[in-house]
């Protein structure tokens, strides 16, 4: 927590608007939304859904980039961009050597683009930590991502792949993002943290980022054949309310496979019940978009 409160003493909790992404023949821009897939807990499924999710948006018409902010490069490699095509990743961009633009590449889904990560963000935090802007540093980047040349891609989504934890990589995707996508495991230990990580996101819009929302909990990895997966799935719903996406992720071995071979499961099985489920799930979070647009109409 002191990073938030670090960044928020020197911020002042101002907020600098994202500037608007020109579309064509439109009377007002408008941005890329930003969702942060975040989850301190490591093993939930969180690379994995901003994988597919951002796939299964991609294939029912969305334009996507995927920021892959972990240092481990699993959203990378299940991508199937390898080590030698990361000449310029996410720490170029986020510690202001290069723009986000130059570090974007293409993926074998149409319409589907990802900035790739290094090793190197392993020591961001030790490098920027005394900056003022430590905090902002992902959000100015994304910035620069709305100014739209002519022959480049206009993003309608921006999906944040956020590491296993609660350090300042973490806070900067919250700071950028417009909401947080939680996966949630439906395992024994599912509860645990999850308040934590409530805290974490309120204490982040009350300083850093007020527009800050949660966008929805996505239970992953059930297992129809355990009672303790349905009881978790009470006890979530229970908590958390109309949080909770109706979109419940199956434990599915084609889903566990597919990125051994660099492929989202929607490409390498667009039959199998894990695939069918990122589908539900899309459709479901552009519903809650439309939604989210009428309140903010209103």
């Amino acid at each position: 927590m002191a990073d938030i409160e670090k960044a928020a003493d020197v911020n002042s909790g101002e907020v600098v608007p994202f500037p608007g992404e020109p579309k064509p023949d439109a009377a007002a821009p408008t941005p890329a939304r930003v969702l942060a897939v975040a989850n301190q807990k490591g093993g939930v499924g969180k690379t994995t859904t901003a994988i597919n999710l951002g796939t299964a948006l991609a294939a029912i018409g969305e334009r996507v980039l995927i920021i892959d902010l972990d240092p481990q490069g699993n959203a990378s490699t299940g991508l199937g961009i390898d080590q030698k095509s990361r000449q310029i990743s996410t720490y170029d961009l986020i510690t202001g050597e290069r723009p986000l633009r130059e570090a974007i590449l293409a993926t074998a889904v149409p319409h589907l683009h990802i900035a790739p990560s290094t090793m190197d963000l392993s020591g961001f935090e030790l490098e920027v930590g005394h900056s003022r802007d430590r905090a902002y540093r992902l959000r100015a980047a994304l910035g620069k991502l709305n100014e739209v040349a002519p022959g480049q891609v206009a993003y309608t989504y921006v999906l944040i792949d956020c590491p296993p934890s609660l350090n300042l990589l973490t806070i900067n995707a919250m700071a950028a993002a417009n909401a947080i996508l939680v996966p949630l495991q439906c395992e024994f230990f599912a509860l645990e943290g999850l308040s934590q990580l409530l805290k974490t996101v309120e204490q982040v819009k009350q300083t850093l980022n007020p527009e800050l929302a949660i966008h929805g909990i996505v239970l992953t990895m059930f297992d129809a054949r355990n009672n303790l997966s349905g009881q978790v799935v009470a006890d979530v719903r229970a908590f958390m309310g109309a949080k909770v996406y109706d979109t419940i992720i199956p434990r599915n071995v084609r889903v566990s496979e597919a990125p051994s071979y660099g492929k989202p499961v929607l490409v390498y099985d667009l039959k199998c019940v894990g695939s069918e489920a990122y589908l539900r799930l899309a459709t479901e979070i552009i519903q809650r978009e439309k939604q989210f647009r009428e309140r903010r109409a209103s």
